[in-house]
């Protein structure tokens, strides 16, 4: 087997095409989630809440899901909608009272 001496100036410049093809691929995403519809356990990993919690959600109306043949999808969309619904903002008044 052959062998083949890596030098920095290769690694420099494979560092850069790599920088160059991830930056292709994020800016081909044009701010849009990888994936339009979401798992349950990958709803809870992104809210950081329990099952029955999501459970509950559901339930209550508060977030919208599909199901097909068992497995329960939820739009990324919605989740992104169910942030800025419940964005909170501590502003202090003017006078600083």
């Amino acid at each position: 087997m052959p062998t083949e001496i890596i030098t920095l100036n290769d690694l420099e410049k494979f560092g850069a095409e790599l920088k160059a093809e991830i930056k292709k691929m994020l800016s081909s995403l044009n701010g849009q989630p990888a994936k339009k519809w979401l798992k349950s356990h990958e709803v809870r990993k992104l809210l950081a809440i329990s099952p029955g919690t999501l459970q509950h959600m559901r339930v209550s109306g508060t977030i919208p899901y599909t199901k097909i043949g068992g497995i329960i999808y939820y739009d990324h969309a919605d989740i992104t909608k169910l942030f800025e619904e419940n964005k909170k903002s501590n502003k202090f008044p003017e006078n600083g009272i």
